[in-house]
């Protein structure tokens, strides 16, 4: 399958990454985030959040879904496709080596599945299995992935991105400051997790790398 047949609107450039802290509480981080989305820019969202059980995590992806987000906006749960369905999201994000993508859009096709890759061979993997996206990182070095080893680096992204037509995300320690340096590797996006946490000044940041991304 290829990512034309599969789309047929343009996913957001800009992909934000739940904190893995949130909580079911008002006032939480992913919701403040949420209704701090300014109107024109779409955003691609990943509800992260690992530790919460089933229930919890269905509530607050359902909460999170009530929340008006901008025209073009997609929200998508961490592995989960039954929350996913249940809460009237857009989509999945699967970790590397989590269940096929093709499988899943069986059961649900209206769905987007996204695959996380760290090689040259995961991407192949994930275009056989028919991902619609593909986030690939850590590009630049970010304390949350040193246990992980060295950053892949620009030279990395750029032939992931030569390799696939699938839309590629470059993840990790990416800012305003960088992010022209992945689009010019030949990334169609930048994600992010930690620099979005700081909602005091997220509508700046926001747009900040819109002026990047939509030159």
């Amino acid at each position: 399958m290829k990512y034309k047949k599969l789309l047929t609107t343009p996913l957001p450039r800009l992909f934000m990454i739940s904190s893995g802290e949130a909580d079911t509480d008002k006032g939480t981080l992913l919701f403040n985030q949420l209704n701090l989305l300014p109107e024109s820019l779409p955003c691609m969202v990943q509800i992260r959040e690992k530790r919460l059980a089933a229930r919890e995590l269905l509530i607050l992806t359902e909460r999170a879904r009530a929340i008006k987000l901008p025209a073009g906006s997609l929200l998508l749960c961490n592995e989960r496709m039954d929350i996913a369905l249940a809460a009237g999201l857009e989509g999945v994000h699967l970790p590397e080596g989590a269940c096929r993508p093709d499988r899943l859009r069986t059961v649900a096709p209206v769905l987007i599945f996204g695959c996380s890759i760290h090689s040259l061979a995961s991407l192949r993997i994930a275009e056989e299995k028919a991902a619609d996206y593909l986030l690939f990182g850590p590009i630049f070095d970010t304390p949350s992935k040193r246990k992980y080893g060295a950053p892949q680096g620009l030279e990395k992204l750029g032939e992931i991105c030569r390799a696939t037509s699938l839309p590629v995300f470059a993840l990790g320690g990416i800012t305003p400051q960088n992010a022209a340096l992945c689009m010019d590797k030949g990334a169609y996006g930048t994600a992010g997790l930690s620099i979005f946490c700081d909602t005091l000044r997220l509508a700046e940041t926001l747009e900040q790398f819109y002026r990047i991304l939509y030159p």
